[in-house]
């Protein structure tokens, strides 16, 4: 089963002209396949020669026994045009929930594996990328309109607003995605790692019993333990353990439901506690990278949320920062509400206006 999503967009950025970054020629191709996969969904779209996004679908990956038979069904509905003319792409990029160290890319939660070079020559394509699925997200930010993105506070934004320095990029979701983009020689350098297996720290009291109580469980406490999914479970269970109460068999959404709710005291907690520990990570990074280009949250959790996440208690707690508040609050923070963020990095890597700081481009 197929579901098109029928999203459209520039993969070009509408204001990159107006920064002081000097662009060296793009590269285009007639037709490019764009798909980011995760785990449970295989996301597909193609790319023009003018770098618009359009044909967004969305295939359950378990329909599939591997990513090329995802591509075979996605192409074999989307690149017929009106007159019954099959167009097919010659490039692609694919952004994978996992690493991309060689050759062959193996599926972390998913039985899939598959060579590049193969996939390059079943599809005779000219060009192909594959890269993780969070330097994707962070390649397309600064290509976002500013109708993509919900600012939270921070700085002189204005309607117009276009980023002319570093970028810092957190992704809240099954895991905790860090990263940051950097104008260089005519480019955005998309450079993502593991940030979010760094130490959490705490920055209250409370947030140093919880601390305390997941250490008791996992010995080392990441980021990632309590800014993700499972880490809302997390601390759900730690503050319900803290204050004698019998944590109940929690998923993350039933967490957020009862938080937004109000039906349980401790998860409305733990909702809390998330955004501010969100906003010392978040600090962190913009001190530790001089992000004066903003901050900006995607991931699956945050902008998911929408208004229901407690943005003014992340962004008090990004802007507690002693000495250097003054400088952090003049940093923007966002939301990316974009629906597919990777896809507009994916295309802007294709374009050659983004490219990965691991050399893939």
């Amino acid at each position: 089963m197929v579901s098109d999503i029928g999203v459209s967009g520039r993969a070009d950025d509408i204001a990159l002209g107006k920064t002081a970054i000097t662009r060296e020629p793009e590269v285009t191709a007639s037709l490019s396949l764009i798909g980011d996969i995760g785990a449970t969904n295989a996301r597909f779209a193609l790319v023009d020669a003018g770098g618009n996004i359009h044909g967004t679908r969305i295939s359950p990956c378990r329909d599939y026994v591997g990513l090329a038979e995802s591509i075979d069904a996605y192409l074999e509905a989307a690149c017929v045009n009106a007159a019954g003319t099959t167009m097919l792409p010659t490039a692609a990029a694919i952004a994978v929930a996992g690493p991309v160290t060689g050759d062959q890319v193996t599926f972390i939660n998913r039985p899939w594996s598959f060579s590049q070079a193969a996939l390059k020559s079943r599809f005779k394509l000219d060009r192909l990328l594959v890269v993780n699925d969070f330097a994707a997200l962070s390649a397309g930010v600064p290509h976002l309109a500013p109708g993509d993105l919900r600012w939270i506070g921070g700085g002189q934004v204005s309607v117009a607003y276009a980023p002319k320095t570093i970028i810092g990029v957190l992704g809240p979701g099954t895991g905790l995605g860090v990263g940051r983009v950097v104008p260089i020689d005519g480019h955005w350098l998309a450079a993502s790692g593991e940030g979010g297996h760094a130490s959490l720290a705490a920055t209250t009291d409370r947030e140093s019993d919880v601390l305390t109580v997941m250490r008791r469980h996992f010995g080392h406490v990441s980021a990632e333990r309590a800014l993700s999914g499972a880490g809302l479970v997390n601390l759900y269970s730690a503050l319900a353990e803290l204050d004698g109460a019998t944590p109940q068999a929690l998923v993350p959404q039933q967490v957020t439901e009862m938080a937004i709710s109000g039906s349980d005291p401790h998860c409305r907690e733990a909702l809390g506690m998330f955004a501010e520990m969100l906003g010392t990570v978040a600090g962190n990074l913009a001190l530790a990278f001089g992000t004066k280009g903003g901050i900006y949250i995607g991931g699956g959790i945050v902008p998911r949320l929408g208004f229901a996440f407690p943005a003014q208690r992340f962004r008090r707690r990004f802007e507690q920062k002693g000495r250097l508040s003054p400088y952090i609050a003049d940093i923007p923070s966002f939301i990316i509400c974009h629906p597919f963020p990777a896809f507009v990095g994916l295309a802007a890597i294709l374009r050659n206006v983004s490219r990965l700081a691991v050399g893939l481009v």
